[in-house]
């Protein structure tokens, strides 16, 4: 099967080329808006993963967004439906549909995005499930919750080093529950949706089977590291502050990365798991190790 995948240089397409290339001929296509651009595509499958997520510096614009997530996808897609590919995966989030959650996210939740991020993203989503397929093509648009894996330089990253220097978490008092993604699981769906001809076109979210909440993960960040997890309950009040001025002075803690730590947000994955009819291969904990591992093995290599 010969499958182009766009934004194969970021963190999810390095490792998805990795995971298909065994058994795939797998190539990575550079692409980036410009108006009124056509693209010819080949191959049997197209895998667009381009497109701009969340910038915690704050220096772009309304327009990055919706250029880079929609418009682009919008050329991309438009090419699809008069090439001769079979396949369209586009990677969305589950942040097209809500930034906050009071119950556990499922495909049929009410989309309220509030970020130009999420809004872009559903954009495209409507766009993609606005055009009629015809009965050879399989359009499958993802969403999932935060991906974490070897390579990852998010938050986990930010929890990793405060752990790793014995500093105590001070944000024990924020009780939570949300879901993870490991790039093992995120790779396996991706792979069987390749491989089953069967699985319907769709939207489907992905998440590991169980979640986790904040606190859990640094006790296992202290399990990875040999050293005991140090959890303190400073005040919420105090805490919002301090994530306010960190918006002013770009310290490490600001209220967009307060907010992805503490929240409640949990992914439902029983649509994607019963259309795949497996099991996910990789469970919560052991992905979050294995990505904590690789954090380890990255500070003693310098």
């Amino acid at each position: 099967m010969e499958i182009t995948i766009t934004g194969a240089t970021g963190f999810v397409g390095v490792n998805l080329q990795g995971y298909l290339e065994g058994s795939h001929n797998v190539k990575s296509m550079s692409v980036r808006y410009l108006k009124n651009q056509e693209f010819c595509l080949k191959g049997d499958v197209i895998i667009h993963l381009a497109g701009k997520a969340h910038d915690l510096k704050k220096v772009s614009t309304p327009k990055d967004y919706y250029n880079a997530n929609f418009e682009l996808t919008k050329q991309l897609f438009d090419a699809f439906l008069v090439s001769e590919s079979k396949v369209f995966i586009f990677m969305s989030t589950v942040k097209a549909v809500a930034d906050k959650v009071d119950e556990v996210l499922t495909e049929e939740s009410a989309t309220k995005p509030l970020t130009h991020y999420g809004i872009s993203k559903h954009q495209a989503e409507e766009y993609i499930l606005s055009k009629t397929l015809s009965k050879e093509k399989r359009v499958y648009i993802l969403r999932p919750c935060m991906i974490h894996g070897p390579g990852n330089k998010g938050n986990l990253n930010l929890l990793y080093q405060l752990v790793s220097r014995g500093l105590p978490w001070p944000l024990g008092a924020f009780e939570n529950e949300r879901s993870f993604l490991s790039i093992e699981n995120l790779c396996f769906a991706i792979n069987e949706l390749l491989n089953n001809e069967a699985i319907p076109s769709g939207i489907y979210n992905l998440a590991d089977n169980e979640s986790l909440s904040t606190n859990e993960v640094v006790q296992l960040l202290g399990i990875s590291l040999g050293k005991k997890s140090i959890i303190i309950n400073v005040s919420q009040k105090g805490i919002n502050s301090l994530a306010k001025l960190g918006n002013i002075l770009y310290l490490p803690l600001n209220t967009e990365r307060l907010q992805k730590l503490t929240e409640n947000y949990v992914v439902s994955n029983e649509k994607i798991v019963k259309a795949l009819g497996k099991p996910f291969p990789v469970k919560a904990k052991d992905g979050l190790l294995k990505t904590f591992e690789s954090f380890k093995n990255k500070k003693n290599k310098k």
